[in-house]
């Protein structure tokens, strides 16, 4: 089995409202709010972490879920935001573009 790296799309705007993240599409406007459980897979969606070890360090220690029934259902809510361009996923880790850092031109 592979595992799946989740990155945050950097072409989205995103803010922080009562625990609850409030995503917009750079693809075409859509507003997303995502609840505790999606909000928490976006915060830790660095591209080198691996969708389980989030899952395991950070949701199943926020919420009483068997750690199977929790990727699967994590794995499920990835796919489906990056159906719509707010994440990145990849079977490889996921190097984030930093253009401010380390470009001599």
């Amino acid at each position: 089995m592979s595992r799946l790296y989740v990155a945050r799309n950097p072409r989205v705007a995103a803010r922080s409202l009562d625990g609850e993240m409030m995503i917009m599409s750079g693809r075409d406007s859509t507003l997303f709010t995502l609840n505790k459980t999606a909000t928490i897979l976006w915060q830790s969606a660095d591209g080198t972490t691996p969708l389980d070890e989030i899952v395991e360090h950070r949701i199943c220690q926020e919420f009483e879920v068997e750690p199977a029934e929790a990727l699967h259902d994590a794995e499920t809510l990835a796919r489906e935001l990056a159906s719509h361009d707010i994440i990145q996923i990849s079977e490889e880790p996921i190097p984030q573009r930093n253009p401010a850092a380390g470009e001599a031109r």
